[in-house]
C-alpha cells in the first residue's frame, strides 16, 4: 500500500501537465508559435501579373517595385508640366495593399516645391494607384494579409 501511495505522490508531482485540458495545451502551443512569428515581414510579396510567385522573396520584391515604378513613369510621362524651374526631388508614397489586393494611398511625402510647382500632383498619384493592374495580396503562412509599403519616386525635370 505504501508503494502505491508513493507512486501516486510522485506521479502527481511530476505529471501536472497530464491534468491540463486539451484546450489549455493547445493554447500554450499556439502562444509559443505566435511568439516565433515575425509579424513585420511577409512570406510572399504582393505580385502583379508578370511577377513569378515561385521566385525568391527578394526577386518578388524587386519585381513588385519595378512594376509599380514603371507604371508611375508611364503615368507621369503622359502629362506635360509647365514649371518655373527644374525639380530634382524624391517623393515617398506610403500605401497599403489589403488582403483582397486593393491598393490605397496612406500618405504622400513631398517637398513644398513640388506642391507649388505642380498643384495637382497628388491627384495624379492617386489616379495612378487606381489604374494599376490587378495585384495579388501579400501572403503570411499562406494566408492573404495586409501589407504597408513605401516607394520612393524620383522627380527629375530638366
Amino acid at each position: 500500500m505504501q508503494r502505491a501511495a508513493l507512486f501516486l505522490m510522485i506521479f502527481l508531482c511530476v505529471s501536472c501537465d497530464f491534468f491540463d485540458s486539451r484546450a489549455v495545451r493547445t493554447q500554450k502551443l499556439i502562444e509559443q508559435e505566435m511568439k516565433g512569428i515575425d509579424w513585420n515581414a511577409v512570406d510572399q510579396f504582393p505580385l502583379f501579373e508578370g511577377c513569378d510567385e515561385l521566385a525568391s522573396k527578394e526577386e518578388q520584391k524587386k519585381c513588385f517595385e519595378e512594376m509599380l515604378l514603371l507604371h508611375y513613369s508611364e503615368i507621369l510621362g503622359d502629362f506635360e508640366f509647365v514649371l518655373d524651374r527644374s525639380i530634382k526631388d524624391t517623393i515617398r508614397i506610403d500605401f497599403l495593399i489589403n488582403d483582397k489586393g486593393v491598393i490605397s494611398i496612406l500618405d504622400i511625402e513631398q517637398d513644398s516645391i513640388i506642391t507649388n510647382q505642380i498643384p495637382g500632383f497628388n491627384g495624379i498619384i492617386s489616379r495612378g494607384i487606381r489604374s494599376l493592374p490587378k495585384v495579388r495580396p501579400a501572403l503570411k503562412r499562406g494566408i492573404p494579409v495586409r501589407a504597408k509599403f513605401r516607394i520612393p519616386l524620383i522627380i527629375n525635370t530638366k
